[in-house]
């Protein structure tokens, strides 16, 4: 587990539950890639450098900065960021507790763990066996390095997963696209082909298992397939994109869907041979 990214608490009415919080996120499972010289392949190096003269600036000499007006900079130091509030930046005020139903999933943006300190074990529990019991999720405030954030506190087992939830004005309003509405019949959907596709669904409905081996991601293994064979020498063929339809062209959907379904029913048949077997 990496090192916790904050220390605080939750507030809970008059409790205080003393925590830790971690990176959900395992950073190593993602491929890293460096710039490159094309010519010699040497790594590309940035350089901080001053706008006006044009100097490379040492990191001791950089601070952080605000534009108050054309010109004018206010600078801001790593302790007037807990000065502005400092209560804000040490605990996570929890402000109601709602039904996790209620937060449509574009609200959800990155999950953390939530550890308590031995001191706060017991409150801990009590907070996540409260919140299962009603069904609910707390919603708070963090403030994590410099920035507030509105979280859910979400109970998982023995954990309280900490998840930051995007405030409404970060994201865009979605009205703007042109989206097929809810008459079907207007789109010259048929009852036959809602039928199918109603049945395909049911076909393919499973319980969510993350370590299924269908949801891991494969283009990385493939990826770096490709990178091993790069490093052994291999020649790469370039590679061929399929044509995509264009928006003239008349799709018979029934005819695929019946065929979508057909292939369907032959996985599951294979599959449970092979549960059999």
């Amino acid at each position: 587990m990496p090192h916790a990214i904050w220390k605080g608490a939750i507030t809970f009415g008059l409790v205080t539950i003393p925590v830790a919080l971690f990176p959900a996120e395992n950073p190593s499972s993602r491929l890293s890639f460096h710039l490159l010289d094309r010519q010699d392949l040497s790594p590309v190096k940035q350089k901080r450098v001053n706008s006006r003269t044009a100097e490379e600036v040492p990191w001791e000499r950089i601070v952080k900065g605000h534009e108050v007006s054309p010109g004018r900079w206010v600078i801001i130091e790593d302790d007037d960021f807990k000065a502005a509030n400092v209560e804000a930046t040490q605990s996570i005020d929890i402000l109601a507790a709602v039904c996790a139903e209620e937060i449509a999933p574009e609200y959800f943006e990155k999950p953390y763990y939530l550890e308590p300190s031995k001191a706060g074990r017991k409150a801990y529990a009590l907070l996540r066996e409260a919140l299962a019991r009603a069904g609910r999720v707390a919603l708070g405030k963090i403030v994590i390095r410099t920035r507030q954030h509105l979280v859910a506190l979400i109970p998982r087992g023995d954990l309280l997963l900490l998840t930051v939830i995007r405030y409404p004005q970060e994201l865009l309003d979605s009205s703007a696209l042109d989206l097929p509405s809810a008459d079907l019949e207007s789109l010259g959907v048929t009852d036959a082909e809602l039928a199918i596709a109603g049945e395909l669904v049911r076909m393919i409905e499973a319980d969510f298992e993350p370590a299924d081996p269908r949801y891991r991601d494969t283009y990385r293994d493939e990826l770096l397939d490709l990178i091993e064979r790069k490093a052994a020498g291999a020649e790469i063929a370039s590679p061929v994109t399929s044509a995509t339809e264009s928006d003239g062209e008349v799709i018979d959907i029934a005819s695929l869907l019946r065929r979508s379904l057909e292939k369907a029913k032959a996985a599951r048949t294979a599959e449970a041979r092979a549960a059999d077997s």
